[in-house]
């Protein structure tokens, strides 16, 4: 050293992505809410991640996150987004990684002991559709989706199914989305409104209940291309309602229906329809603006088509939803002496 010698030490880097995720998001939003519910089973009804120093940093999130909020979440660390997400929900399920599991700082044959022991349902991009697919060819485990031959696993099912391979065996293959693309479609079973885009097409579907042993089940959809992208609720509306008497069937007792939009465009990127009149077109988006307006100051729905009706027998039970407790002032938390 005294004689100018100079050492390079050469330090690898391991990628490293972190995955902090809520725990029982819905359940936890209610116990900030309501603490009587701390340490107490509760049902949700619904209608429809230098490795130490990435574990303590992992640690102060999660401190952070509890204090500003109120709400639980864990923290999973590796080195693409499947095994984040494996990470995660390794640090949900055993007490002794305190939350934070980091997959970089465990051997490989630690890592495999893991996966030897979690589902193959609960990777990311699998789930049930695909597990009882992969069990008919011995996968039963994240371990022996590991082992398995991506190439072949691809022939078997597509390139995703290649891509979660990979990324379980280290190689990076999913980017993270720093900018999210804009929207393709939108679903919705009781509003229209779309402040920004307008609509190439209009998919109506509708149900009966599934589970009802006892009475016949009917499911049908049908998608209503548009002359042109449109945000005119009454097009929207029209185009609809025609879908839905081409599909309607009597005689059955209908538990759900949708309405879903697509090819959506910006006002900018829009092509108009070569016969349409730009008069009528100009007309109406000057209605609908006219509409968001006095809805905005007035409240929702204070104007709408009539062909949504004023009495709506058919809504959506709600007697045990949660309070709105950060976003309507009557139902904002008391606290008394």
């Amino acid at each position: 050293m005294g004689r100018g010698y100079r050492f390079h030490a050469q330090i690898q880097v391991t990628r490293a992505i972190a995955l902090v995720d809520c725990n029982n998001f819905y359940v936890s939003c209610e116990r900030v809410f309501n603490p009587q519910l701390e340490g107490r089973p509760v049902v949700v009804l619904s209608n429809n991640d230098g490795c130490a120093n990435l574990t303590l940093y992992g640690q102060h999130i999660r401190q952070r996150v509890k204090q500003w909020t109120g709400l639980p979440v864990c923290i999973g660390i590796g080195s693409t987004k499947t095994l984040a997400k494996l990470a995660n929900h390794i640090a949900k399920k055993n007490p002794e990684f305190n939350g934070v599991c980091d997959l970089n700082s465990l051997l490989p044959q630690q890592q495999e002991d893991w996966f030897g022991e979690i589902a193959v349902g609960e990777v990311w991009g699998i789930g049930r559709r695909l597990a009882p697919k992969l069990h008919d060819r011995g996968i039963k485990t994240v371990l022996d989706l590991k082992r398995a031959s991506p190439s072949r696993m691809r022939s078997g099912f597509s390139v995703v199914m290649e891509k979660i391979i990979r990324e379980i065996n280290g190689s990076h293959c999913i980017e993270l989305e720093e900018i999210y693309p804009a929207r393709k479609q939108i679903v919705s079973s009781r509003s229209f409104g779309i402040p920004v885009s307008y609509a190439g097409s209009v998919y109506i579907a509708i149900r009966t209940s599934p589970f009802n042993e006892k009475e016949r089940y009917y499911a049908n959809g049908l998608t209503i291309p548009l002359p042109a992208p449109t945000d005119d609720t009454m097009r929207l509306t029209k185009a609809a309602l025609w879908g839905l008497r081409k599909i309607y069937r009597g005689g059955y007792r209908y538990q759900k229906a949708g309405v879903m939009l697509s090819e959506l465009v910006s006002a900018n990127n829009r092509q108009l329809d070569l016969f349409g009149s730009i008069t009528t077109e100009r007309k109406s988006s000057q209605l609908m603006d006219v509409i968001d307006q006095i809805n905005a100051r007035m409240g929702k729905s204070t104007l709408r088509l009539a062909s949504e009706g004023f009495r709506q027998p058919w809504k959506m039970k709600q007697g045990n939803r949660s309070p709105s407790y950060t976003t309507k002032w009557d139902e904002l938390i008391c606290v008394t002496k």
